[in-house]
């Protein structure tokens, strides 16, 4: 007797249903594994396990991928302190966790650095957040921007420090020809062990915050001079 044909089951063959965010989340698994370099259509649509021509029915071009990473990791960004209390203390809040969110994503910091935020509603939101609060502080609008983007630039930096090897500025057998800096390195390490780069991010967060603080402090007395 023949053997019985397995009975074909109805419809199309089980495709993945793909979504912007389960393409995020494989986006960042494969610059997490591959690094930037490693991260194209083919590979994105290899590690959802579906043929490129499904992936481009979903998202246009690599650039939409990486708006969409963009959108992902700056809605993270802690802004809520913003909205109410020191500006001080919101700045602080926002650039640690802005540096904890790149922390775990560093090889999309010289991506993200660059890449325009227009069509990253998520990304805006978090901009319009900051700048309110600005606002609110008493900044000059002008004042603003140059000021993101100098603490910008300092938690980026900081970020790659805080996944830098621990004995980076070991000097091993040049020890003799850089005798104080040598000492100095030895010497922080004393101090603070295995935790240099938080206490370096805190110390350059403070210095931006009391700078950037002090141009808002001078102007108080001048306008109450003015109304005197």
């Amino acid at each position: 007797m023949p053997a019985a044909r397995t009975k074909r089951t109805a419809g199309r063959p089980h495709q993945r249903v793909l979504t912007r965010e389960n393409i995020t989340e494989a986006a960042l698994a494969v610059i997490g594994t591959s690094g930037y370099g490693g991260f194209t259509m083919s590979s994105l649509a290899g590690k959802l396990q579906v043929a490129p021509s499904a992936l481009y029915n979903h998202a246009s071009s690599k650039q939409e991928v990486l708006r969409w990473i963009q959108d992902d990791l700056m809605a993270k960004v802690d802004v809520t302190g913003f909205t109410a209390g020191p500006w001080e203390d919101a700045v602080r809040t926002w650039a640690r966790s802005y540096r904890d969110v790149f922390v775990r994503h560093t090889p999309l910091i010289p991506v993200i650095a660059v890449l325009q935020v227009s069509g990253a509603p998520r990304t805006l939101a978090m901009y319009e957040a900051v700048t309110a609060g600005f606002l609110r502080a008493g900044w000059q609008e002008a004042r603003i921007i140059p000021a993101i983007i100098a603490l910008e630039s300092f938690i980026f930096g900081s970020a790659f420090d805080a996944v830098a090897p621990e004995d980076i500025f070991e000097t091993g057998p040049l020890t003799d020809e850089s005798p104080r800096f040598s000492s100095a390195v030895a010497a922080a390490a004393s101090r603070v062990g295995g935790q240099g780069a938080d206490e370096a991010f805190e110390a350059g967060l403070e210095a931006l915050v009391r700078g950037f603080s002090m141009p808002r402090q001078k102007q108080v007395p001048r306008q109450e001079e003015q109304h005197s």
